[in-house]
């Protein structure tokens, strides 16, 4: 079957480096684990460190509807890929 409209077609878009990032991931014992699996983890990769550390600031924030005493359920972490950040 051919295209109907030569506009539609795909086209391969270039990928930026994108070498710093953000590592989310369970506290040991924590009980959404049953759900997710103990080694449960997210990286969520941006173009700058500073862009970085700006997601990274609002992650770890305490949220305006958080109870007194309440702790933050994931841990947060910095991540690099050397490779790319610094050209090695």
């Amino acid at each position: 079957m051919g295209i109907a409209s030569s506009h539609n077609l795909v086209r391969t878009v270039p990928q930026m480096a994108r070498p710093y990032g953000v590592r989310v991931r369970l506290k040991p014992a924590d009980p959404f684990a049953k759900l997710l699996g103990a080694d449960w983890q997210r990286t969520h990769w941006f173009f700058s460190a500073a862009e970085r550390d700006n997601v990274m600031q609002n992650m770890a924030r305490k949220h305006e509807y958080s109870r007194l005493g309440d702790q933050p359920a994931l841990v947060v972490e910095k991540v690099e890929r050397l490779s790319e950040s610094r050209g090695l």
